[in-house]
């Protein structure tokens, strides 16, 4: 079974940077890792409009806009 890392929205930042809406992987170990990493990445490295966060859902990770960010999801 193949566990997924989902953008929900891809910004302009993440289109920028040549992300995939949706990457799979073999393990949860795996994608929660590359879930972390992406997340940190998008914080620290773009333009700052948004927030994001990471949650699970059904053994499968959303990074997701946060509500109030100051951008029109």
């Amino acid at each position: 079974m193949n566990h997924h890392v989902v953008i929900q929205k891809l910004c302009s930042c993440a289109k920028k940077e040549g992300f995939s809406q949706i990457e799979s992987f073999e393990t949860k170990a795996q994608a929660l890792a590359e879930g972390e990493t992406k997340l940190a990445y998008m914080q620290g490295h773009f333009c700052g409009k948004h927030t994001f966060e990471l949650v699970e859902v059904d053994d499968n990770y959303v990074i997701g806009m946060l509500e109030g960010c100051g951008c029109k999801h």
